[in-house]
C-alpha cells in the first residue's frame, strides 16, 4: 500500500455524544485532527459528532464501520452549537448529582445526553433497586424544560458509557461492536486452562470478561 492509500485509509474515532459509543470509520483522506468537529453518514442519517481520536491505517480491523463515512468537516456555527449541547450535558450532570445528594436517593449518576434535538433529556443512573425519583425528575423538568427520562442501567452498560480499554490494550468489545451482554460464567475460563484470579479475568466493570465467550466458542468450534 503507497503513501497516498494508506492517507485515504486512515480511520477516526468519532463519539455523537458523550453517552454513545466511539465509532470507528474511515477518514477518506480528509485533514481530520482530534478535538474537530464533523458530519458523518451513519445509517443514511447525517450527524454532526466529535474526532476522539485519530489512527493510522490498520490492516483486518474488524471494528470499523464501513457503512459509515466521513462526509466533511463541520462548520464553525455547527461546531459551536454541537459544544454548546455538550456543556450544557455537563451543566445537567452536574445539577442532577446535586440533587440526587439533596434528595438522598440511593442512586448513582452515570451520564446524561440530550437527544431529539435537545427537546429531551435521559439520564442514565445506576441502584441496587427501584427508586422513587419522580421529585427529582420534576426539579429537572423545571430546570431544563425539556422532557426528561431516567434509565436505570446495569454495571456493563456503566463500563461502556465511562469508556476504556480492556488489558489487551484494545477499546472495549462492548464499545466497539457488542450488542448485546451475552452470560459469561467461571466455567468458560476453566475450559481455556486459565488462572481463575478474579483480576486477571474480569473487565473494567467488575464482571467476568466478555471476550472469555469468544474464546471458549472458537474452542468448542475446533473441537468439533
Amino acid at each position: 500500500m503507497d503513501n497516498r492509500e494508506k492517507e485515504e485509509s486512515r480511520i477516526v474515532g468519532v463519539q455523537f455524544s458523550r453517552a454513545e459509543a466511539v465509532s470507528y470509520i474511515f477518514s477518506k483522506g480528509l485533514q481530520i485532527q482530534k478535538g474537530d468537529c464533523c458530519i458523518v453518514n451513519m445509517d443514511g442519517e447525517d450527524r454532526i459528532a466529535m474526532v476522539i481520536q485519530v489512527r493510522a491505517y490498520i490492516s483486518n480491523c474488524s471494528f470499523i464501520n464501513k457503512s459509515s463515512r466521513v462526509l466533511r468537516l463541520a462548520s464553525e456555527e455547527e461546531k459551536r452549537k454541537f459544544l454548546k449541547i455538550r456543556d450544557k450535558e455537563e451543566e445537567a450532570c452536574r445539577y442532577c448529582a446535586e440533587r440526587i445528594e439533596f434528595l438522598k436517593l440511593p442512586m448513582k449518576l452515570v451520564r446524561m445526553e440530550f437527544i431529539e434535538k435537545g427537546k429531551k433529556a435521559v439520564f442514565y443512573f445506576r441502584a441496587e433497586g427501584r427508586i422513587d425519583f419522580r421529585q427529582l425528575v420534576k426539579d429537572l423538568a423545571k430546570r431544563f424544560r425539556v422532557r426528561i427520562e431516567l434509565k436505570q442501567i446495569g454495571v456493563r452498560d456503566e463500563a461502556k458509557l465511562l469508556q476504556g480499554f480492556g488489558p489487551c490494550g484494545r477499546p472495549l468489545c462492548c464499545l466497539l461492536f457488542l450488542k448485546n451482554f451475552e452470560p459469561v460464567s467461571i466455567k468458560m475460563a476453566k475450559a481455556q486452562n486459565l488462572i481463575l484470579n478474579p483480576a486477571k479475568i474480569s473487565g473494567l466493570c467488575g464482571r467476568l470478561m466478555c471476550c472469555l465467550a469468544f474464546e471458549h466458542n472458537e474452542g468448542e468450534n475446533n473441537s468439533d
